[in-house]
């Protein structure tokens, strides 16, 4: 076994939200020279992180991906023409279109496999049909058939099919949705994955693992009365929720399993929630960012070993 450090970089999902660890990679390349394309050894992201995962193992700039949340966040989020009123859709039809998602997938990946791809990418998704999970991955061994003639855009579009959002994705035999109902934050599985299929040690790995943000606000527990999905926690609070407390509780088993100094997370905490689809919050997620990039340097440059 090399001596060489194993590097991850892991992407929870989070909807629009996605622009937070986009504009901390750009930070990462524009102000510490790091070519975070070609820096890691390993990339995981789910949902949101999805994209921004297989964006940097396709080579393309964390300044583009930033450029695609801005500019195409509308296009990806278009409702569907249902006569329900806005708070009782939740309950019976996902809010949005898989369309427009799909079509901005295809547009910027286009025909590439996971198969053209060799650095181990990994982009979970949850198989609705099978009642299990689903991990697409890319060439990178010889064990995998499965996903190595998949288009990278298809992969993409099934790990963010966030429930209440969009509607599952059918992928040959497979209803895939969302990855985040069991790994928002795909880090725990990049180690996993490292150390089973590529015999890496786990004192030889360090992780860069990047959240979006989770909200100190859950429950009011002075108004309770009621516990049902609309009356207790709303669709879209519910499924922030679940997904903030995936995201932490594998943090907290990383921590476990690894080292303090094998592991750097950029996260955030907000007195307000944090809805995937509130596309208002864009500049704000990109200032906080910065924020958070900013005055955690020192400890950035420490883990990276930049002098």
């Amino acid at each position: 076994m090399s001596e060489k450090t194993f590097k991850i970089l892991a992407i929870d999902g989070g909807g629009i939200r996605g622009v937070f660890p986009a504009h901390i990679l750009n930070c990462l390349q524009k102000r510490l020279g790091i070519d975070v394309n070609n820096y890691f050894d390993m990339i995981a992201g789910t949902s949101t992180g999805s994209i921004i995962a297989s964006a940097i193992a396709c080579k393309i700039s964390p300044e583009k991906i930033i450029k695609l949340y801005k500019e195409k966040g509308r296009k990806i989020f278009v409702g569907k023409n249902v006569l329900l009123p806005k708070f009782i859709k939740p309950a019976f039809i996902s809010l949005y279109k898989n369309e427009g998602l799909i079509k901005i997938l295809k547009e910027e990946f286009g025909d590439i496999k996971l198969g053209d791809i060799k650095i181990p990418l990994l982009l979970p998704a949850t198989d609705i049909g099978n009642g299990s999970v689903h991990v697409f991955k890319s060439g990178y061994s010889s064990d995998f058939s499965r996903d190595i003639e998949r288009f990278v855009y298809e992969a993409v579009s099934a790990s963010c099919s966030a429930p209440i959002y969009f509607d599952p994705i059918r992928i040959d035999k497979y209803l895939l949705a969302d990855g985040g109902v069991w790994a928002n934050n795909p880090s725990l599985a990049a180690v996993i994955d490292a150390k089973k299929r590529l015999n890496i040690d786990f004192d030889k790995i360090k992780i860069f693992s990047l959240g979006t943000g989770h909200s100190r606000i859950a429950y009011n527990i002075s108004t309770h009365k009621y516990w049902g999905f609309l009356t207790g926690l709303n669709g879209k609070e519910f499924v922030s929720f679940i997904l903030s407390l995936q995201s932490q509780s594998i943090n907290n088993y990383l921590h476990l399993l690894l080292n303090k100094e094998q592991i750097l997370r950029i996260d955030f905490e907000s007195d307000k929630q944090l809805p995937l689809d509130d596309l208002s919050q864009i500049d704000n997620l990109i200032s906080r960012a910065d924020h958070e990039f900013t005055h955690r340097t020192v400890e950035i440059k420490k883990f990276f070993e930049i002098t």
